[in-house]
């Protein structure tokens, strides 16, 4: 599996997922710096996501929705605050619920770090603003549906190889 660590931490208000795959960063970096492939992956599968505006400069905005089951579409969006292309990408991260009710605004670092040839390892870890906003999240499955949407990453990446 992907996703080799999900760790939580109450007095640091953090939750982060980390992964590993059989890829370059260069590789991984495209995952997100293309909304295309981003698509494919952010969100849990039952909750695919759609952008309609992405780019990854600091000060811009990154727009998306995401489509439920039932056709719900909540909303979110990314103040992007830092770019280290290939490396990482600090940004604020706010989305609503189904009913349209914005949730607590997150910061979510991501790190992209090569830790052996052709391995790449991606930590994905999201800051709250307070104890109830975390506990918030993970009664509503935040960290279970970041793996989910994770784990969607190595059938994406498997794709090439065949292709090849």
């Amino acid at each position: 599996m992907t996703v080799t660590a999900v760790r939580k931490d109450p007095l640091r208000l953090t939750l982060t997922v980390e992964s590993e795959f059989d890829a370059s960063v260069e590789r991984i970096w495209q995952l997100w710096a293309d909304p295309r492939q981003l698509e494919r992956w952010w969100g849990p599968p039952t909750y695919p996501a759609t952008f309609t505006k992405h780019d990854l400069a600091p000060g811009s905005r990154v727009e998306y929705h995401m489509t439920g089951p039932t056709g719900d579409q909540p909303h979110g969006y990314w103040d992007v605050l830092e770019v280290e292309p290939l490396r990482r990408i600090l940004f604020r991260d706010c989305c609503d619920d189904a009913d349209g009710t914005p949730r607590p605004m997150n910061t979510v670092r991501v790190g992209i770090e090569e830790v052996a040839l052709g391995r790449t390892r991606m930590s994905i870890e999201i800051a709250f603003p307070s104890t109830e906003a975390m506990e918030q999240a993970l009664a509503m499955g935040t960290d279970e549906g970041l793996s989910q949407a994770v784990s969607q990453i190595d059938p994406i990446l498997a794709e090439e190889i065949i292709r090849r």
